[in-house]
């Protein structure tokens, strides 16, 4: 389906608001930043499907399993990962209550952040299509979500109105203190609401990115590239970029066994609408991977056109899974080059893998995502 254009006005106004905004913001102290070691890992928990806790039951877990299982193992696997990890950033990525089953939404969406929050670590969160079924509005959620400790998620960029949705915003992650980098953004995160249901009559299905959204997001990306061109150290291209969203976009559909890495064991779920967002990342030219969660039975990373599209799995246990087939987790670790003086320049790779939660927290399916001289499918060691 086409999708509409808004009119040239209202793309000169959007620009012309965005970009001092966009300044003032890298103006302002970052939140995030690479570690003396030259290491940013981030945690995807997808789908944690929180309910009421030690009342609210597992779905499709072993028999023995069934008994004592509860939202209280998604709140251990959660802890789990933390200590196991150490990750200097934590992302949910929508489904993070199921809102038919929690009875009181902003005590469901404490306890299921709970563990990011007692951490300590920054954390970030974006709205999947149950967040909002429960005591909440799709907007409340997200506002009951920015007020608690810790999180850097926000409702929406101020400085851009109208944009759909709640829930979309960019963080940027600044080079080691004390180099030559400490002051620029060498890794962008983008976080989008990919919606709901279709509120559009006649089609079906789930929502998409819609787009005043993409427009945001081109918007912000040509400043981040504009601001990592120039001085002082003016880059050659754009620094790498992440986004996070809870919906996979159709062109998830495009793989086959001979082209990922992980499983594939339900179909991709993704809108019957194709807004042309994954078109949109291509030509900005950023966005080294995607990463969503919505259909639990996939874990897959792929390939298309320079972008690495991946699902986390499924995380909560009282999300529909496949009994036998652990819960999982996905890391993923950016690394900085090493400088000829001793210190730490740009991104160099961006490396992925998945935890079980077994016994073990079992390591798997690591690949490298993107390098500076090459593109995905590579088996490393974790």
């Amino acid at each position: 389906m086409p999708m509409a254009v808004p009119s040239t006005l209202y793309l000169v106004v959007l620009f012309l608001v965005i970009l001092p905004a966009a300044k003032s913001q890298r103006n302002q102290p970052m939140r995030l930043r690479f570690g003396k070691k030259g290491e940013f890992k981030i945690l995807q928990v997808a789908d944690m499907h929180y309910g009421d806790g030690k009342a609210t039951p597992c779905e499709d877990v072993l028999p023995s399993q069934l008994a004592s299982c509860s939202d209280l193992n998604t709140t251990a696997f959660v802890r789990r990962m933390i200590l196991a990890e150490k990750p200097d950033f934590i992302v949910f990525t929508g489904d993070n209550i199921f809102g038919f089953d929690a009875t009181d939404a902003a005590k469901s969406l404490e306890a299921a952040f709970g563990p990011a929050i007692a951490s300590n670590i920054p954390w970030a969160a974006v709205l999947g299509n149950h967040d909002q079924e429960s005591t909440l509005s799709r907007e409340g959620v997200m506002k009951h979500i920015v007020g608690l400790k810790n999180t850097l998620s926000r409702v929406n960029p101020s400085e851009v109105n109208p944009i759909d949705g709640f829930g979309n915003y960019n963080l940027e992650v600044g080079g080691v203190q004390g180099s030559a980098f400490q002051n620029k953004s060498v890794l962008n995160l983008y976080f989008l609401d990919s919606g709901d249901y279709s509120t559009v009559p006649g089609i079906f299905g789930y929502g998409w990115i819609k787009a005043s959204q993409q427009f945001w997001f081109q918007l912000t990306s040509a400043n981040l590239k504009r601001a990592y061109m120039s001085k002082p150290l003016p880059q050659k291209s754009a620094a790498p970029g992440l986004a996070y969203f809870h919906i996979p976009l159709p062109e998830f559909s495009r793989f086959d066994a001979s082209n990922y890495t992980g499983v594939r064991q339900e179909g991709i779920s993704s809108p019957t609408v194709n807004s042309g967002f994954f078109t949109s990342m291509v030509e900005s030219g950023d966005v080294k991977a995607v990463f969503t969660g919505h259909d639990h039975l996939n874990d897959f990373c792929g390939a298309l056109n320079g972008i690495n599209l991946c699902y986390a799995g499924g995380f909560g246990y009282h999300a529909y899974g496949k009994a036998g087939w652990p819960r999982r987790a996905r890391v993923v670790v950016a690394n900085l080059e090493a400088t000829s003086n001793g210190n730490w320049g740009t991104v160099k790779s961006i490396r992925t893998w998945k935890r079980l939660d077994d016994e073990h927290l079992t390591a798997i399916d690591a690949q490298v995502l993107w390098s500076k001289t090459s593109v995905g499918g590579h088996d490393i060691n974790v």
